[in-house]
């Protein structure tokens, strides 16, 4: 088998979703980045208290991030929708025989006589 021959793209062997500490670890980065935007806008609201339109819109902003944030952290994330490339036997066999197929189809090279070394 030729090296260019090959299919080097991976074969998944399983459906399986990634694992629960992977999909924990990425809820929990998701709710402390929605946490740690709250502290801005808190302190955006107490430096902008004198103009009381910017105060309450800095408020405004900041009361729902909490329950966004768990909502977000609650939610697992969808399913990915992509092709994957599972192995198949039978395409396998097919791409095994067309090789074969087409090894035997080249025309045989010509034979030269051998050379005699004369000494």
């Amino acid at each position: 088998m030729k090296g260019s021959d090959r299919d080097d793209t991976p074969v998944l062997i399983t459906g399986a979703a990634p694992s629960y500490a992977d999909e924990s670890r990425a809820r929990k980065r998701k709710y402390t980045i929605m946490m740690l935007m709250r502290v801005p806008c808190l302190l955006l609201a107490v430096a902008f208290i004198n103009i009381w339109w910017l105060c309450l819109l800095f408020l405004v902003l900041s009361i729902p991030l909490p329950w966004v944030a768990v909502l977000i952290a609650n939610d697992r994330p969808p399913r990915k929708q992509e092709e994957i490339n599972r192995y198949n036997a039978e395409k396998a066999a097919r791409r095994a025989l067309a090789r074969e197929v087409s090894e035997h189809d080249e025309p045989p090279k010509p034979a030269t006589p051998p050379k005699s070394i004369e000494g």
